[in-house]
């Protein structure tokens, strides 16, 4: 594992460039996400009810995502935490930002924009 490590960094930049890919794309669909640049993305709902609903509804749209909230994070900080790997493809990443958008459109987490992306085609489970 340290060899593959110490022979390409592609996988990492890889993540990096994902990571970065999707924060831009669910902050510009109108999610507020806890800042930093790593691969687990805590999308902040701050309802508990939300973000349970949230996740079932993205589960109907093929994205397997769980919402967290009190206890495991502190009251009205309800979230749901995606994370991204570097086999994700940007089609993956863009299909899962445009889900994430109709859903919260759906259910009133975010406005709706003229910069939000389509509503998702099927696709495989991110």
């Amino acid at each position: 594992m340290l060899d593959l490590l110490e022979e390409s960094t592609d996988l990492r930049d890889r993540l990096e460039a994902n990571t970065r890919r999707f924060r831009a794309g669910i902050a510009a669909a109108g999610f507020a996400i806890k800042p930093g640049i790593h691969h687990i993305v805590p999308i902040m709902l701050h309802d508990e009810r939300l973000a349970l609903e949230m996740a079932r509804r993205l589960l109907d749209e093929g994205i397997y995502v769980v919402g967290f909230s009190f206890p495991v994070v502190p009251r009205g900080q309800a979230r749901i935490r995606i994370q991204l790997c570097a086999l994700h493809t940007d089609a993956d990443i863009d299909w899962a930002i445009a889900a994430f958008a109709k859903v919260g459109r759906a259910l009133g987490a975010i406005a709706l924009s003229a910069s939000a992306p389509p509503s998702p085609k099927p696709h495989r489970t991110v």
